[in-house]
């Protein structure tokens, strides 16, 4: 509150606040309060459409009270109880009196209870508080508010008017012409004010009341006759007739600002307006362009050739990088707009803006969705169609590489098939003819494959509807009619061959000769050509030095090779001197070979090329050999000291692990200093290490000189510090058992020779070597007992019992066997001269351990004297001792 609800109200309202605690009113008052204050209510709750009759009653349940002050703040109060209990109306009416104050309205001697019953004083002045708070508190006129301020306003509003002297809210009203002089002079038009006199205060009031209830919405809140009647009309009732009439004509004041307010108004909802229309046009236009997208993105038409799906995919990619990028900027600004146009909608207190149907912003998500499915799936057919054309292009173009081959080699096939050189050829002609006929069979089978090739792409193009199948397949049938024809050919070719060398009986011995020995010297020399350019690989000097002597051993037969050249030309030069002489028909070359002198001369000669060049090759391979060699020794030097050094000590371990010099703590201490001494001998395996780098930077992978591997080191290495650690363990535990179980070193001493014994150096006893142990030891026992045993020993089934393991088993059966003595003991005092003992004595008579100890050991005994429940202690003493010694 401001400074004059906390100083200033309460002044003025002090009478009020006593009048109240008094709930004294004069009956006339009263009558003009009530009619006063219920029409000062339903001037309000009119607004929402409803109003009171008996103000005691329609607001006991505090309904109407909770919206008279809503519509009088303007404000929302706490949601009213619906309940017809008495205990909800009291509560709607807290809430009512709880929001006055919190205005800062201080209510003395007002409760809700007086309100829901009805009490007529008190609701009037709770009414009378409201009234003050909304209707006059706020009234402020020349530095004065509320009270004052509205009596001063009614003095400077009549000053002007004869017989008017406004001085209080009672008497200074009741002639009626001060009513009559605020309405004219704000008014003038209303009233003659000239025709009204001071005599006649029935009809200035009734005029007043009746033209402000008629021209200026104030309801008829007085009546004449009883302020005429009334010596002293009630104060408040005036007060808040005439606070009416100040916010009647306070209002005319505020029209400029309202004009103001309204044009302000209007502006922005031409705004938004605008914003609607903007929002409704783009929202139509990337509705319309994601129509007419999308069937463009949905058209699956494929195309012939992969120049046309590529412009298909370059126009899509235009589509990506030009044409949405725009769109896609106009959905957000649509979006943004949107907003926006929400945001000042929500902020000028209007209803939210609804687009056209199909235009709201989900719809274009909706579309947008549509599209981007859409443009998604053209993509992927894009792609997939792209691969399949790459895929019959890459078959298209095969079939046209195998049918060209096939086609340049069927061309002039035919024309030499159908040739009948034969009629005039010489036998060596014919043979020529009939070898190189059956390597054209041979040819011509394999090209058999070739043909079932070009088959098959031709197939596989039509299955995968190749646009230019027609043409494919008009060539795939000219290729495979031809091939139909060679065959034909083929075969009436051979027929007149072998029936011309039947006529024919002279053979040429020279070119066979020479076609004999042409073809291994031939292959030969490609062998030593190929020998001599082969890389070799060899990881040892021996095996550099076998290519060495290999070499040499080859250029020693080079002089021998040579030789047979020689021969072998001297043949083609007497074939040429005998055609010289004879006059041979020669229309050819050698039928038996195609290898040609010129060709063994040029092999020749770079097979002698070819031999300084390996030379060389092996030389500097010789020298990288010594190389390695002299690495291979380094680690092995190294190697051969350091693995019999970690064998040394693991041995060393085992003994100290197995022999039983000195005392436990002894044990342990040396096998500490032989912990520190292994530590100390890390750095040379890092030497070695060092070492083994080199020798796998240099790619060797063997080493005969010794049989350590550096892996070898390595684990020997780990299993020599497990070990010690391992033993070192071993010892330790060792000691807890002996310290916790009271063996003595002599005990100890007494197991390890017994473990030592049957033992064999591996530091653990199988199945067999245990039992033997325990049967050396004294215990006399069944595969029962000998099972329940090594289920102790040996809870993991291993098969192996460890020192460890022997030591505990062996300390819980001598505390087992001290347990049995004092069980027998007490037998001898519990049994008397009987030969048994029942199972009740002994339940009764010994400790519950003892006796399930006893029992879970004893026969029934079955004597002349046996009762039920007898037990044969005997049968213990020998499971014990292995016979009875009582």
């Amino acid at each position: 509150m401001d400074h004059y609800d906390s100083q200033q109200t309460n002044d003025y309202m002090q009478p009020e606040e006593d009048w109240d605690r008094d709930l004294l009113l004069d009956p006339a008052w009263e009558k003009q309060q009530r009619k006063t204050f219920t029409a000062w209510c339903n001037s309000h709750l009119r607004k929402a459409g409803t109003q009171i009759e008996n103000i005691e009653e329609d607001f006991r349940d505090g309904l109407k009270l909770m919206l008279l002050l809503e519509v009088i703040s303007g404000e929302r109060l706490a949601k009213p109880e619906r309940g017809k209990m008495r205990v909800h109306k009291i509560s709607n009416v807290n809430k009512a009196l709880d929001f006055i104050a919190s205005k800062g309205v201080k209510l003395v001697s007002i409760g809700a209870e007086e309100i829901v019953d009805g009490n007529v004083k008190m609701t009037l002045g709770m009414i009378w508080t409201i009234i003050l708070r909304f209707a006059i508190q706020d009234i402020s006129v020349e530095e004065t508010s509320a009270k004052e301020g509205l009596l001063l306003w009614c003095q400077r509003k009549t000053a002007p008017y004869k017989n008017v002297n406004i001085q209080n809210f009672h008497i200074s009203w009741k002639d009626g012409l001060g009513f009559c002089a605020l309405i004219h002079r704000h008014r003038p038009e209303l009233i003659d004010y000239g025709k009204l006199r001071k005599d006649d205060p029935l009809t200035n009031l009734n005029t007043a009341f009746d033209v402000a209830e008629k021209y200026l919405d104030i309801p008829k809140m007085l009546d004449a006759e009883d302020i005429v009647g009334t010596a002293r009309p009630d104060e408040k009732a005036i007060m808040t007739y005439v606070s009416s009439f100040y916010h009647a004509f306070s209002g005319a004041q505020k029209a400029e600002t309202a004009a103001n307010r309204i044009c302000k108004v209007l502006a922005v909802n031409q705004e938004n307006e605008q914003l609607m229309e903007d929002y409704e046009k783009l929202a139509s236009d990337l509705l319309e362009w994601i129509r007419r997208t999308i069937p463009w993105l949905e058209n699956r038409a494929p195309e012939n050739t992969m120049h046309a799906m590529q412009q298909k995919l370059e126009d899509f990619r235009d589509y990506r990088r030009l044409h949405k990028p725009p769109k896609v900027q106009e959905k957000c600004q649509l979006e943004i707009n949107f907003n926006t146009l929400q945001t000042k909608l929500r902020l000028s207190n209007r209803p939210a803006f609804m687009p056209s149907e199909g235009r709201m912003v989900s719809d274009i998500n909706n579309a947008w969705g549509c599209l981007e499915q859409a443009e998604k799936g053209y993509e992927e057919w894009l792609l997939n169609e792209i691969r399949r054309l790459e895929r019959l292009d890459h078959l298209a173009e095969k079939f046209r590489q195998k049918a060209s081959i096939h086609e340049a080699w069927t061309d002039g096939k035919e024309a030499m098939l159908r040739q009948k050189d034969y009629e005039t050829a010489t036998l060596s002609e014919i043979k020529a003819l009939l070898k190189k006929h059956e390597a054209f069979e041979s040819d011509l089978a394999a090209h058999q494959d070739r043909v079932e090739q070009i088959a098959a792409i031709a197939q596989e193009l039509n299955e995968l509807d190749y646009y230019d199948s027609p043409s494919v397949n008009a060539r795939c049938q000219k290729i495979c009619d031809q091939w139909d024809n060679l065959g034909a050919l083929t075969q009436k070719r051979r027929e007149a061959l072998e029936r011309t060398e039947k006529l024919l009986e002279t053979i040429d011995q020279l070119y066979l000769e020479y076609a004999k020995r042409a073809a291994p010297f031939n292959n030969w020399m490609e062998g030593a050509m190929e020998d001599l350019q082969d890389t070799f690989i060899v990881h040892t000097i021996e095996e550099i030095q076998g290519l060495t002597t290999a070499h040499e051993q080859f250029k020693a037969t080079l002089p021998d090779a040579d030789k047979e050249r020689l021969a072998i030309l001297g043949i083609h030069n007497e074939v040429s001197k005998i055609v010289q002489t004879y006059h041979v028909n020669m229309a050819g070359t050698n039928p038996y070979t195609t290898i040609t002198p010129q060709e063994i001369n040029s092999k020749w000669d770079h097979v002698r090329q070819l031999v300084p060049r390996r030379d060389q090759a092996l030389t500097e391979e010789h020298a990288r050999q010594q190389h390695n060699e002299r690495l291979r020794k380094q680690f092995a030097a190294q190697a051969n000291v350091i693995g019999p050094w970690i064998q040394t000590k693991m041995e060393e371990i085992g003994r100290i692990s197995i022999e039983m010099h000195g005392t436990l703590e002894d044990q342990l201490s040396h096998l500490r200093q032989y912990e520190k001494s292994i530590v100390n001998y890390k750095p040379k395996i890092d030497q070695l290490e060092g070492d083994h780098q080199l020798i796998q930077e240099a790619l060797i992978f063997d080493n005969k000189h010794t049989n350590y591997t550096m892996e070898h080191i390595r684990v020997g290495w780990e299993q020599l510090l497990t070990t010690i650690a391992r033993t070192i363990n071993e010892v330790e535990n060792q000691i807890l058992t002996r310290d916790a179980k009271g063996i003595s070193q002599e005990q100890m001493n007494e197991f390890r020779a017994s473990f030592n014994h049957f033992d064999r150096k591996t530091g653990m006893m199988d199945t067999d070597d245990f039992r033997a142990c325990l049967i050396s030891m004294g215990y006399n026992m069944g595969e029962a007992e000998f099972a329940r045993i090594m289920s102790i020993v040996d809870p993991n089934r291993l098969g192996v019992v460890t020192f460890q393991a022997f030591i505990d088993f062996m300390s819980r059966e001598t505390a087992d066997t001290d347990t049995a003595d004092q069980v027998m003991a007490s037998f001898k005092i519990l049994a008397g001269d009987k030969n048994y003992i029942t199972v009740d004595e002994l339940r009764r008579e010994l400790p519950p351990d003892q006796a399930e100890y006893c029992i879970a050991r004893m026969a029934p005994y079955t004597g002349p004297d046996a009762v039920p429940g007898a037990l044969d202690y005997m049968s213990f003493s020998t499971a014990l001792y292995g016979e009875s010694d009582l």
